[in-house]
């Protein structure tokens, strides 16, 4: 799913590239969402921001009231952390509901077994309750519409189709 460099101009007639329209596609057939990313100089790969970019651009915008969990894995010591709260700001900027607990693998070339799990037990643990619990806040968020949260305008801020991001 590859898209061109996000460019307003290319955007006649309602054009959205083929990557996009796959991306968006795959985001409306589900309630959540995971993203596991590189980092590359303390934040996310240009492309990802880039794909990001282009399917915010459909409306109704499909990022809103979605649920994200965001993984990072990195043969550093960070563990990719910086690239996920990278991460965080366009998508909570887009009102997908991002789950507070990311999850950062750091020496992720020496963090798996021969049979590709995660050696170490509570590190493994942790990565499976983090799991469960995004599992069990997006079906709470299915049967209870009221944990729901609203848009809202900053003070002073006008709606502006040209500007606006939720319908």
């Amino acid at each position: 799913m590859t898209v061109p460099s996000m460019d307003q101009d290319l955007e006649i007639n309602n054009f959205h590239p083929a990557g996009a329209e796959e991306f968006r596609k795959r985001i409306l057939a589900n309630d959540a969402f995971v993203i596991s990313s590189p980092e590359y100089n303390s934040s996310m790969p240009g492309l990802l921001k880039n794909s990001i970019d282009w399917v915010s651009r459909f409306r109704p915008q499909p990022f809103n009231e979605r649920h994200a969990l965001l993984m990072s894995a990195s043969p550093s010591m960070g563990g990719g952390n910086k690239a996920l709260w990278a991460l965080r700001i366009p998508l909570e900027h887009l009102d997908a509901r991002v789950f507070p607990d990311m999850f950062s693998l750091a020496t992720a070339h020496r963090a798996f077994s021969p049979t590709a799990t995660i050696s170490d037990e509570i590190l493994s643990k942790r990565f499976e309750n983090n799991l469960v619990a995004f599992m069990d806040l997006v079906e709470a968020a299915k049967h209870y519409p009221c944990i729901k949260k609203a848009w809202v305008e900053f003070l002073g801020e006008k709606p502006d189709p040209v500007t606006e991001r939720v319908e």
